[in-house]
């Protein structure tokens, strides 16, 4: 999908000083798209190691009116809900300097899943490509929403698949429902950033790049072109 480009992989001394250094590195990376197409998209994760990021990337002075956050995936949950990474986002991110983002949700309580899937393609045709995408990896090697094994990871990794699909991930419980950007999205992005901290991440990372096949970890499907940043 993206020929022979390279990983690139950035270690550091502390987590704090790497959520600043990628804090800064995503906000030029803002800066240059509105410079060049006066508008910038940014994609984000939920989980916990985002959450400086998003507190760094607040305080910068950015045009962020001419910016659109989108999440790089939702479980199927209202935003009341702890699960929401659209929560997060909004508790973390859409505040101070960023508060006048334009967020782009992902959950409706007025839309079936599948009328959802059409209605966020024809919003995210006005975001494509996206300026920067930031992802998170689990140790069982998924990336965004779509999970090993999971139902509609076949389909979310077609060229041809919509920018958002349902995945349905095996054991999620109640909140297994999910949707996610899709992988022609996130490889089409114009920058991407892989977070990972701790030793067990950094294992299943290698892992990852040894796999036979992307099914068996997704996450090796995005790392071509992509920036990994890790730190104890």
């Amino acid at each position: 999908m993206e020929g022979d480009r390279r990983m690139t992989f950035f270690e550091y001394p502390s987590r704090d000083a790497m959520m600043g250094e990628v804090a800064t590195c995503i906000a030029n990376e803002l800066r240059a798209a509105l410079s060049k197409r006066g508008t910038a998209s940014l994609a984000v994760p939920g989980g916990s190691t985002p959450g400086p990021v998003f507190d760094a990337l607040s305080t910068v002075d950015l045009d962020w009116e001419r910016i659109a956050v989108i999440p790089t995936d939702e479980r199927w949950v209202a935003e009341t809900s702890e699960h929401s990474n659209s929560r997060l986002v909004r508790e973390r991110l859409l505040v101070g300097c960023a508060v006048g983002a334009s967020f782009q949700p992902v959950y409706s309580d007025s839309e079936s899943i599948e009328r959802r899937i059409e209605s966020l393609d024809r919003r995210m045709r006005n975001h494509l490509p996206l300026s920067v995408v930031m992802l998170g990896m689990g140790t069982d090697m998924h990336t965004a929403s779509l999970f090993p094994g999971s139902a509609g990871l076949e389909r979310a990794m077609k060229e041809s698949a919509p920018a958002f699909l349902p995945i349905q991930q095996q054991g999620g419980g109640p909140v297994g429902q999910r949707m996610s950007l899709t992988l022609p999205v996130l490889n089409g992005a114009m920058n991407r950033h892989l977070l990972i901290v701790g030793s067990e991440k950094l294992e299943a990372l290698e892992r990852a790049k040894n796999a036979q096949s992307p099914m068996l970890a997704p996450v090796k499907a995005v790392l071509p072109a992509a920036t990994v940043h890790w730190a104890k």
